[in-house]
């Protein structure tokens, strides 16, 4: 069928639907982002996405549920603008794109990691436009696509998110059930007993806490309770209730007394929890690293959020002096936990661990055992499947079937109702995550074996609650610009706590490590904005545009006085009137060069709060006619040109 028949075909339907939604025929409102079908050859799958932005390494997929290859995106949903004007659009692709708005033909181009030409300005009503863009992969290379708008007076950028939406489908919201399935099989390392897609999803290596030494690390009878019942000791507990009937607490005892005698042997003395008044010291510290962002306050009159990790169980989990050890490198014994490491001074871990101790529950005397006990913990260790998750230098003697040769996936671990003294394990799932489960259930399973990495940023981004901070700390940039904005190279290197400087030092909170993710996440983000995770080899700055960028930057009459507020390498800032900059000799290996543009031409465009006043003109030009006879784009890349220089730039002038 040729596009033009096909296009008019999906926006009559897609606009019967509006009419049919506004109408009242089904109780829905429209969701942020658009709905996205990518096909390939003769299969096809539903997302959402946040906008037409997409890269995809040659060789890859766009979805975990399509195989690699050649494939189409059809993003369709709706435009919205704050008031009636005229809008023209430009892409950046390597790849060919149709868009059309409102069953008009707003751009039909094809780049070879190119930009296309301006489109013709299009009138875009108040309120919804309907919005329809379809991108076809290149027969070769990297598929990638940007699409920006022009507002009337302004320049190319982003489409704000906040201007797209749709209306929600059955096959978007089975295919949003099936990756939510998925996520569900990795998170509860349902593929570490039911094996068989051993590699794909980074995900499928998460391990657990090692056993080894566990003893010197946690309390038995904390130990004990956990084994038992883990989601009577924390709703949002991952691992299952592996015993149920009469001997569930006793097999729990027993397996508890048998970690505990697994010790690490130290020549130094005991250890042990810091001294109380310590405490206030930990709190203000609490505070500052914003805790609250993953952790309910310790204070056991606080309200429990069953989304947030409690820290009233500290002084019963941690053996004495192992909270400071934990604080000090939290993935020492846990490559994939969620706690991050962040950069604390040996008194500060002793301040943080006295504040969580004295706000939480005391350690229980620990039971007393016996050897017979230790040794039936040590058989049930090797024979539950724990060892299937947690390491040990230990036989594992539990099997169970593979992943091909389930074929009833309503009993077992996803059964609404465990039968009486079952062993099978009791994740106690919600109605909704069984219902995700078995929709991923119906599937081939294949998506295991694919990595698709703008989709594991969501997935973990999410889980690691990054908006917690990037949206409600002052100072701290707003995440969903984030993989805009870096260069995935540093961003990794930041994200894994390898930056020595802070960017922002002014801002008391600190960005934690999150090593295990860090490279991958960095990737990830940036591949969401259409941008691939290798940033280019920029040319050797010209030593004219050096100079004339110096004095840009520089204070009066000749340049903008950024130093003002920005440090320039050694060299502080001249006066700071209400908030500092950013020191001028990181920018260059931090951001990428179209965001460092966008942002020196209009701030507020990006950041609408932000202190960052704007010096060039509708039109991109500067008042400062004497470099370049005031033509911005000339400026912003000469600017640009000298802030790559780093540590090595030449003194700008400061008065």
């Amino acid at each position: 069928m040729p596009f033009r028949t096909t296009t008019r075909l999906r926006i009559f339907v897609f606009a019967a639907c509006m009419v049919f939604f506004a109408s009242g025929g089904l109780a829905q409102k429209p969701v942020p982002g658009l709905s996205v079908t990518y096909s390939t050859g003769e299969k096809s799958a539903v997302a959402t996405a946040q906008n037409v932005r997409l890269f995809v390494p040659e060789g890859q997929t766009p979805t975990p549920f399509l195989p690699s290859g050649k494939f189409t995106a059809v993003w369709n949903g709706f435009i919205s603008a704050d008031l009636r004007g005229d809008y023209s659009f430009q892409a950046e692709l390597n790849g060919a794109l149709k868009l059309m708005i409102n069953g008009v033909a707003v751009l039909d181009v094809t780049g070879t990691n190119s930009v296309s030409a301006m489109s013709k300005p299009i009138r875009l009503s108040k309120g919804t436009n309907l919005f329809l863009a379809t991108f076809t992969a290149p027969e070769n290379g990297d598929a990638s696509i940007r699409l920006n708008w022009k507002p009337k007076g302004s320049f190319a950028q982003p489409i704000p998110l906040n201007a797209l939406a749709h209306f929600v489908t059955d096959e978007e919201q089975l295919g949003r059930k099936s990756l939510r399935g998925r996520e569900l099989f990795v998170e509860h390392r349902c593929g570490k007993c039911h094996t068989g897609a051993e590699s794909g999803m980074p995900e499928l290596a998460m391990d657990a806490p090692s056993f080894e030494g566990i003893g010197s690390r946690r309390n038995q009878d904390w130990m004990a309770r956990w084994i038992e019942d883990p989601k009577a000791m924390r709703a949002s507990a991952h691992m299952p209730k592996m015993f149920d009937g009469a001997l569930g607490k006793a097999n729990s005892e027993a397996i508890a007394a048998y970690l505990a005698s697994l010790k690490f042997v130290s020549k130094n003395s005991a250890k042990k929890d810091p001294e109380p008044e310590q405490a206030q010291a930990g709190k203000n510290l609490f505070t500052v690293l914003h805790c609250t962002a993953c952790h309910d306050e310790p204070d056991a009159s606080a309200k429990v959020d069953e989304n947030k990790i409690s820290l009233k169980q500290a002084g019963e989990k941690f053996a004495a002096g192992a909270l400071v050890d934990f604080l000090k490198q939290p993935d020492l014994h846990y490559g994939w936990t969620r706690m991050p490491r962040f950069k604390l001074s040996d008194d500060q871990r002793e301040q943080l661990a006295a504040f969580l101790t004295s706000q939480s529950s005391s350690a229980k005397p620990q039971p007393v055992t016996t050897t017979a006990m230790t040794e039936r913990g040590k058989r049930l260790v090797q024979t539950s499947g724990c060892l299937n998750c947690h390491s040990l230098k230990l036989e594992n003697q539990f099997a169970t079937k593979t992943l091909a040769k389930i074929s009833e996936w309503k009993s077992g671990c996803l059964a609404e109702k465990s039968a009486k003294n079952s062993t099978t394990p009791q994740f106690d799932f919600s109605s909704e995550d069984r219902d995700a489960m078995l929709a991923f259930a119906a599937t081939d399973h294949s998506s295991l074996k694919r990595h698709v990495p703008s989709e594991f940023a969501e997935r973990q981004s999410r889980n690691l609650n990054c908006i917690e901070c990037h949206s409600k700390i002052e100072g701290v940039p707003r995440f969903e610009i984030l993989g805009d904005k870096l260069k995935p190279e540093w961003s990794a290197k930041f994200m894994a706590g390898e930056i020595a400087y802070k960017p922002r030092p002014w801002v008391e909170a600190q960005m934690p490590a999150f090593t295990k993710r860090a490279a991958l996440l960095a990737e990830g983000l940036a591949m969401q904005h259409g941008i691939s995770p290798r940033t280019k080899v920029e040319p050797v700055p010209v030593a004219d545009a050096v100079e004339a960028g110096r004095k840009l930057i520089s204070a009066p009459p000749h340049g903008f006085s950024c130093v003002s507020c920005h440090a320039v390498g050694t060299g502080g800032a001249a006066q700071v009137f209400e908030s500092p900059g950013i020191n001028l000799a990181h920018s260059g290996e931090r951001l990428l060069p179209e965001f460092f543009k966008r942002w020196i031409r209009s701030p507020t465009a990006i950041d609408p709060i932000t202190k960052m006043p704007s010096y060039f003109d509708e039109e991109g030009n500067s008042p400062l006619t004497d470099v370049y006879e005031g033509n911005g784009e000339k400026q912003i890349n000469a600017m640009w040109q000298y802030i790559q220089l780093g540590e090595k730039m030449p003194a700008p002038t400061m008065e």
